[in-house]
């Protein structure tokens, strides 16, 4: 499983998969890739419950129709896919024009610093280890587009 829970058990998951209160909507697009189903889903439903509008795709291929139809505001990206991986996804989405300036956050079950540090100098936005907390998740997430909207 993708998600383990930090030290506060169901209050730290319950808190952080709390709906968003009225008032508190938001409209980012996320795209979550990744092969493994149940990590996808419960990233959306995370996600979703905090007030994202989410899509899951299985592959890297697919994540990148999705994104050249409909460029998401933010990228969850896992490294290993089969076919096509994230790496070569990330470096991609780098290249082009129309999807440079999309963050991209790489999952990986990978801790070590040199994964991370590749990950930065690729591009990638962020890196988080897998398993992740629920309010890690959300954390990061929230933080990436509070700096966003601050670089406007």
């Amino acid at each position: 499983m993708a998600f383990h829970h930090s030290g506060g058990g169901n209050q730290d998951r319950d808190r952080a998969l709390r709906p968003r209160r009225r008032g508190e909507c938001v409209n980012e697009r996320i795209l979550v890739a990744d092969d493994d189903q149940e990590i996808a889903e419960l990233t959306r439903t995370i996600l979703e419950r905090a007030g994202y509008r989410v899509r899951c795709s299985s592959s890297a291929g697919e994540a990148l129709s999705v994104i050249l139809a409909e460029l998401p505001d933010l990228l969850l990206l896992d490294v290993n896919m089969p076919e096509m991986d994230g790496w070569e996804l990330l470096r991609l989405l780098k290249v082009e024009d129309a999807t440079k300036q999309l963050p991209v956050v790489m999952f990986s079950i990978k801790m070590e610093v040199r994964d991370k540090v590749h990950a930065l100098q690729e591009g990638a936005y962020d890196y988080i280890t897998k398993p992740f907390s629920y309010n890690e998740l959300l954390e990061r997430v929230r933080r990436i587009f509070a700096d966003l909207e601050v670089r406007r």
